[in-house]
């Protein structure tokens, strides 16, 4: 996603475009790996299944089978719920890009831009429009942090009387 979803980010100006279409792709992308990833783990539930208990009743067999059961079952387990988290990384990146699209309606809104989308302040001044719905142009968000880099915390002062 370097490059990608997030856009260019100038971190010496503190500025990173977002643009929806693309984390909507990034998105589709998530959802498809989980779902894959579901398909592997049921083929090798399957496959193990398959194979029965090959290590025998005897002391060495039953020890191993002690230890394997619960194992194989944390392990399917995990790896679904793994599944199910990658897929659930998509929905979110499709929640991040509409929450996008709104506030910068919104925002173009509240400056008076009417019904076009990313003409606000510092909001949607950045490069390579999207399409959006009904075929609207769409500019990608670009947010200044007045020299922050996105993502990390503002620094607040010890003394709050300052």
């Amino acid at each position: 996603m370097a490059g990608g979803s997030t856009g260019a980010s100038d971190r010496a100006g503190g500025e990173f475009v977002l643009k929806p279409w693309e984390l909507h792709g990034e998105g589709r992308e998530f959802e498809k790996l989980g779902g894959e990833l579901a398909k592997a783990v049921t083929a090798l539930e399957r496959d193990l299944t398959a194979l029965g208990a090959p290590w025998g009743a005897d002391q060495p067999g039953s020890g191993f089978a002690a230890v394997y059961g619960p194992a194989h079952g944390e392990l399917v387990g995990g790896l679904r719920g793994l599944a199910g988290r990658v897929g659930k990384v998509g929905t979110g990146l499709h929640a991040m890009a509409e929450r996008t699209t709104d506030t910068d309606t919104s925002a173009a809104t509240g400056f008076g831009a009417g019904s076009g989308i990313g003409t606000g302040a510092g909001i949607g001044t950045g490069s390579g429009a999207g399409v959006g719905p009904e075929g609207a142009p769409v500019t990608p968000a670009v947010y200044r942090t007045a020299g922050a880099t996105p993502g990390t915390a503002t620094a607040v002062p010890k003394d709050m009387s300052v």
